[in-house]
């Protein structure tokens, strides 16, 4: 077997040990003061980065010498250690490893033996595996400025610096045999275009793989300790057409029993592969079962796949049901159009999803082409004022005779009043900025003597309730299969995900330190203010 290494650093694959040193930094190249608040990224002036770096050493930010001829070197090997996956192997040495039942070119189902030693599903060995060793490059982009539009930079002169992970895919060892495994899957969290393709997929590959014990956990983590839930039994043919659907199978729900509670029911249950489809709530609570099953001594594979429609999780290119959100909030934002401009002075609003980052909003606008202001959680921006919002609708009034605004759930919350309430999972209940900017636009207008008609259209559960599209079943069947391969290959406590277009495995603390935001001076966000054609709002 290959040795189960951190990642690879630099071009000839070598994997430097462990550093102690006490770096921390995000994929965007931001330092952190703390796993939930980043400080800033190295996007203006080096010195001036540098300084507020230093400032927050109590907060466990830590500047870097860079008169030191080995910083980027000491910074590679920090980033190999955070990025190392977990494996069976780190609490159970001994833990023997078994040639792979996993091999397409079987034309039975695979033997569940007591030894599989030489023993492989055909006569010839399949060459289709991923070697452990495998890595997948973070980042492609070499920024020659901390200047240049988007640039995610180290050090000031923005040294390209390698960053690699986990490739992910099929190994040609396995930790468990298929007949002593009991697979769950838990669905988490609210509703996403996705979750039936997800699931199918991991139910098939692993009976390819040959496990017979294949259970759904209804209803999220509640599941495992309502008494009036009982698991579902799932096989091939009951997944069979489940993607043809939109919701989950197994339902969902928010909140659950504490994490010793679920790993008993685990125990009782005798299940020792968890597939967990969440999001970043959700991963918090696979990666402390993860933790509780190692300080138990058992033998579990803990393995999530990132659900998330805001596409808000580091790391990843895309998370499914994001491209789905996409195409189906034209059908607002369209309907939205037609009614402004079949209207005298008429304005459309859309309120799309996005509690903390604004992507559906600006792809949505981008794609649609019919949208003139764009509103999203990065951008802060005021409603009144000579250069507020509402300016700018008046203007287009008075040109275009009707205007279509798109606005994120989350942004402009300071504009609204808070509630300090939390939902079952922990989240804030923010306030209706979408409702909010409706009774200020008539407001605006009615005190100007002006007549406006306010078209205000929230898709969001439409959305979250539709089967997923072409693009994004491709995603979740190859998640599905990820995510099967990954708890074979004795990983625990991963998510996978997809990086710069390759498929690779994630330890869960790394992709849940915060959510992932729209960079205001990314390319993507430039372009969509080239499409509406808005100007700043503060």
């Amino acid at each position: 077997m290959e040795s189960l290494s951190p990642a690879g650093i630099g071009p000839a694959g070598i994997v430097p040990q462990p550093s102690k040193s006490p770096l921390r930094s995000s994929s965007s190249g931001t330092w952190m003061a703390s796993a939930q608040q980043p400080i800033q990224s190295l996007r203006t002036t080096g010195s001036k980065s540098l300084r507020i770096c230093a400032e927050q050493k109590a907060s466990g930010c830590s500047s870097i010498d860079f008169s030191d001829p080995d910083w980027k070197t000491k910074f590679q090997e920090d980033f190999a250690r955070r990025f190392a996956i977990p494996h069976l192997k780190d609490v159970f040495p001994d833990a023997p490893a078994f040639p792979s039942t996993f091999c397409l070119k079987s034309r039975a189902p695979p033997p569940v033996l007591e030894d599989f030693a030489g023993v492989y599903p055909s006569d010839e060995k399949w060459n289709g595996y991923i070697n452990n060793n495998d890595r997948v490059l973070l980042k492609v982009i070499h920024y020659s400025s901390p200047t240049s539009a988007g640039a995610e930079c180290i050090d000031p002169g923005c040294t390209w610096v390698e960053q690699w992970v986990h490739r992910a895919g099929p190994r040609e060892e396995i930790y468990f045999k298929p007949e002593e495994v009991k697979a769950a899957i838990v669905t988490c969290g609210g509703l996403c275009p996705g979750l039936n393709d997800v699931i199918r997929q991991i139910v098939i590959t692993l009976e390819i793989y040959g496990v017979k014990k294949i259970v759904g956990i209804p209803f999220g983590y509640r599941g495992f300790r309502d008494d009036e839930i009982s698991e579902m039994p799932l096989s091939r043919r009951v997944v069979q057409n489940v993607h043809l659907s939109g919701g989950s199978l197994l339902g969902v729900s928010r909140g659950g029993p504490s994490i010793p509670e679920i790993v008993d029911s685990m125990e009782e249950k005798g299940i020792n592969m968890l597939f967990v489809l969440g999001g970043n709530g959700t991963h918090a609570g696979a990666d402390a079962i993860h933790n509780e099953c190692r300080k138990r001594q058992m033998k579990v594979a803990v393995v999530g796949v990132p659900k998330t429609i805001d596409n808000d999780i580091l790391h990843m290119d895309k998370t499914f049901g994001f491209d789905t959100a996409v195409e189906e909030a034209q059908r607002a934002i369209n309907s939205a159009y037609i009614e402004a401009h079949s209207a005298y002075h008429a304005i459309g609003v859309v309120k799309l999803m996005g509690r903390s980052s604004g992507f559906i909003a600006m792809q949505a606008s981008l794609a649609s082409g019919q949208i003139d202001i764009c509103l999203i959680p990065e951008v802060p921006f005021n409603l009144h004022g000579p250069h507020g919002v509402l300016t700018h609708l008046k203007h287009l009034i008075e040109t275009k005779k009707s205007a279509v605004i798109c606005v994120a759930e989350g942004a402009g919350q300071n504009l609204v009043q808070q509630t300090n309430a939390k939902d079952a999972s922990g989240n804030v209940v923010l306030g209706d900025i979408g409702v909010h900017i409706q009774q200020e636009i008539k407001k605006y207008f009615k005190e100007m003597g002006v007549a406006a008609d306010v078209k205000y259209i929230d898709p969001t559960y439409m959305i979250r309730a539709v089967r997923a599209n072409a693009s994004d079943g491709i995603l979740c069947t190859v998640l599905g299969q990820n995510a099967v391969h990954g708890a074979f290959a004795g990983y625990s406590g991963i998510t996978v995900g997809i990086c710069n277009t390759h498929y690779v495995y994630l330890p869960i603390p790394e992709v849940i330190s915060y959510p992932k935001v729209v960079d205001p001076n990314s390319r993507m966000w430039h372009r969509c203010l080239t499409s509406t054609g808005q100007p700043d709002f503060v």
